[in-house]
């Protein structure tokens, strides 16, 4: 965006008597003749998303129960109880495969 250098208002393109492009203010009569291309890049940082379910650590201490995983069919999965919805709502079921090659997760409820 471009301002005005003399009310710092932002510059509007428009057109001369000829036709050819110009900045103008909407507000005074400042005009500017656009002789080149303007590009401006601004490569954004992404934002690093939380683990909602405290990584790797929250893992450690959890029991297995006999539900298979429905990626790769292992029968037996960890699993953890999250409230994540209002008190009046039934608890989440957070499932993990036991096999460390697979560990696919998923959730229930």
């Amino acid at each position: 965006m471009l301002f005005c250098p003399t009310c710092a208002n932002i510059l509007l393109i428009g057109h001369d008597d000829s036709g050819r492009n110009e900045w103008v203010c909407p507000t005074c009569p400042y005009h500017f003749p656009i002789t080149k291309q303007i590009t401006k890049r601004t490569q954004l940082r992404r934002k690093e998303v939380d683990d909602v379910m405290g990584g790797e650590d929250s893992w450690k201490n959890v029991d297995s129960t006999d539900t298979p995983c429905p990626k790769c069919e292992n029968p037996r999965a960890f699993f953890m109880q999250l409230q994540i919805r209002s008190a009046d709502e039934p608890m989440t079921t957070f499932y993990r495969c036991t096999d460390a090659k697979c560990a696919n997760q998923w959730k229930e409820g």
